[in-house]
């Protein structure tokens, strides 16, 4: 019990140390910190929270929403993960694009250890243009135009990912061997030697005029009449004139200020006319790639939605609906890492239950009148998970005899007779084959 409250008290200071970190723009570095938070309590929920919007922030999106899935499996009531989720799933074709950028990074990134910088550039690119905020694809980028030795597109890259993350460590290595093969590091060197290279004056330097005599007390009264003279005509013929001139010059810079802001609000007022004759238009393009999206369950974004749909389901014991979608689920999208346990649990679960469960509804369905196809198909569903299943094989040639399709249904029965001749179910398969 001390243990574990040592425990709660560390992972807390080190997501205060991330929070602290991310404040200030450290993004590189609060990520160091709320992993270590994490690693000392994973049910640490405004760490997790975080580190999703630092890899939302800095272009990894699929990072973002995997720690928000968890999150959200580990605290469901009262969670900041579900609302961030909502907005991502709401932004409309958002989540596409950044499915797409991961794809095409990864692709560059093997291009690039395969020496086709080429290709390589040309994605990286594309990417830069869809999401500059990715780090990782300027960091990349940036390297590959080091590597060719065109360092001022790599220093515009550079540029993009320290204004995401100014304290990037990678980011900032690479920005100092552009500076220098570009002269800037020599030129930030002089500006700082000049700098500090003056010497200060101290108190005996004393500075004397060649004419410099003392004066009587006579004289002094003499200047002094003189000065209040030169002064008085400075005043009027200099002074004043400047003031009235820099009153006037202050009205027209406040007039021009005036006139500006009108200017630009009749150009503000024209672009909005201009964005609600296009709104239609943009409105049914949008509707058209949320659609794309919703339909593409094979993407990693739709794996992640499913793997969510899968959790809701077991949260509201629908254990049915959470077998059939796992059946869809592929695992294999599912492999970075952040989700390993909460996918390992359920791969667990469902290979010890899903398979039974699927032959159960194969069952039910096939005691309906004109339930056979689908009976086949949760018993298809069903070897899926357990495919060392003669029972389902066989109700599966039956389902197939139901339906007058003879040839399919011989087909499982044999499998069942060559495969399982010692099993209960094969002298059942040979008397429906006729033997």
């Amino acid at each position: 019990m001390e243990t574990a409250k040592k425990n709660r008290q560390i992972a807390n200071a080190y997501y205060n140390l991330g929070l602290a970190k991310a404040q200030h723009r450290d993004l590189c570095g609060a990520v160091k910190a709320l992993k270590k938070s994490l690693r000392f309590d994973k049910y640490q929920t405004d760490a997790r929270n975080l580190l999703g919007l630092i890899y939302h922030e800095v272009g990894e999106v699929g990072a973002a929403v995997a720690q928000w899935i968890i999150s959200l499996n580990l605290q469901e009531q009262d969670n900041l993960a579900e609302e961030y989720l909502r907005k991502v799933h709401a932004g409309r074709g958002y989540l596409e694009v950044a499915d797409q950028s991961a794809k095409k990074y990864n692709q560059a990134l093997a291009y690039a250890q395969n020496e086709n910088e080429d290709l390589a550039i040309l994605l990286l690119m594309r990417v830069a243009a869809e999401m500059p905020n990715y780090v990782k694809a300027q960091e990349l980028l940036a390297l590959l135009f080091i590597h060719q030795e065109n360092f001022t597109k790599a220093g515009r890259c550079l540029y993009q990912a320290l204004k995401v993350d100014p304290y990037n460590p990678q980011a900032l290595r690479y920005m100092t061997i552009v500076k220098q093969n570009t002269g800037k590091a020599e030129v930030e060197r002089k500006k700082l030697k000049n700098a500090f290279s003056h010497r200060q004056m101290q108190d005996d330097d004393i500075i004397l005029p060649p004419s410099y005599k003392e004066n009587t007390g006579l004289q002094s009264v003499l200047n002094i009449l003189a000065g209040l003279i030169m002064g008085a005509v400075v005043i009027f013929f200099l002074v004043m004139p400047a003031s009235r001139e820099a009153l006037n010059s202050r009205h027209n810079e406040e007039l021009l200020q005036k006139l500006e802001v009108i200017n630009q609000k009749n150009i503000e007022i024209d672009s909005l006319h201009s964005q609600m004759e296009s709104a239609e238009k943009a409105k049914e393009q949008a509707e058209t790639s949320l659609a794309s999206l919703l339909s593409d369950q094979g993407s990693t974004t739709g794996q992640y939605q499913k793997l969510v749909q899968i959790l809701q389901a077991y949260r509201d014991g629908d254990l049915r609906t959470a077998a059939l979608l796992y059946v869809e689920l592929d695992l294999s999208v599912l492999n970075d890492g952040a989700v390993n346990d909460t996918v390992a649990w359920i791969q667990q679960d469902m290979e010890a239950n899903g398979a039974q469960l699927l032959e159960q509804m194969g069952d039910e369905a096939f005691a309906q009148e004109g339930g056979a196809a689908q009976a086949a198909e949760y018993y298809q569903k069903s070897l899926l998970i357990q495919k060392d299943n003669p029972g389902a094989l066989f109700k599966l040639g039956n389902a197939f005899q139901a339906q007058g399709n003879t040839e399919q249904a011989n087909q499982y029965y044999g499998e069942v007779i060559m495969n399982y001749p010692d099993s209960e179910y094969a002298e059942q398969a040979k008397a429906q084959r006729g033997y």
